[in-house]
């Protein structure tokens, strides 16, 4: 277990049993206590949790995790995710990417497509609503971004409120690479947050065809406030740890499921 996957392992424990104890966090983790506490202290520097005497207790950042201690996690299956996704864009369309790391390893793989590089003109547009995508994608000739307004969250580097919705309401895509928080087959897909849910669902109801990038641990599960239902998802794109019978109910429910 590397560092960052160690972060994102402590900070889940922290917010998940709102306290923990450093001894015990380093016989789970398999370190030295000595390690355990300078991560403690890190992550604290950061205000992602609170230091204790003798260990840490949970702040309300910590429930929502920073995407760079995200990133860490399932990356191999996000890059499979990813490259699928990839798979599925035409040269010339409009493509929508809300905030994520599986999302942002989607624009990395349409970043890097030679034969969209090859048009004199853009050959991709690209409307995002998050500030590391735009950042990354900005960069490229090649391809067209498109950034709507808002108030950044610090936590997913999204751009929320008032301010994101009037671009959004001017626009159609024909393709939007959804990332998600929580899919279920019959209730539709979820975020932990309803500022970005909000942006989300009117992201996806500007798009020809909604497709759903997720790992197969988001499978089967709800979170705080509903994207969109079911139906409005065209595709789900996951990794091949996704469980016969949550495949089997997405098949029924009419959601297309490619396994990457």
């Amino acid at each position: 277990m590397n560092r960052h996957e160690r972060l994102s392992k402590l900070l889940d424990i922290v917010g998940r049993r709102e306290r923990a104890d450093v001894e015990e966090l380093a016989a789970e983790l398999d370190v030295s206590a000595a390690t355990i506490r300078r991560d403690l202290d890190h992550l604290a520097d950061q205000q992602l949790l609170a230091r204790t005497r003798g260990g840490a207790v949970a702040t309300n950042v910590a429930y929502d995790l920073p995407l760079r201690h995200k990133a860490a996690r399932h990356a191999p299956e996000k890059q499979r995710i990813s490259a699928a996704a990839a798979r599925l864009v035409q040269p010339g369309m409009v493509i929508g990417l809300n905030g994520g790391t599986t999302t942002t390893e989607v624009a990395r793989s349409l970043a890097t497509r030679p034969d969209l590089s090859e048009r004199g003109d853009p050959g991709l547009t690209v409307v995002t609503n998050a500030l590391n995508i735009a950042n990354e994608l900005v960069v490229r000739p090649h391809i067209k971004i498109v950034v709507t307004g808002g108030v950044a969250r610090q936590q997913s580097f999204e751009l929320t409120g008032p301010l994101a919705t009037h671009i959004l309401q001017e626009i159609t895509l024909d393709l939007l690479f959804l990332g998600v928080d929580a899919i279920d087959s019959e209730l539709g897909a979820y975020a932990h947050h309803e500022g970005e849910a909000s942006i989300n669902r009117l992201m996806a109801s500007r798009a020809a065809r909604v497709v759903v990038v997720a790992d197969s641990s988001k499978l089967g599960r709800r979170a705080f406030a509903q994207i969109c239902t079911g139906d409005a998802i065209d595709t789900l794109i996951t990794n091949s740890g996704v469980d016969d019978e949550v495949r089997q109910a997405f098949d029924a429910a009419g959601t297309r499921v490619l396994v990457a």
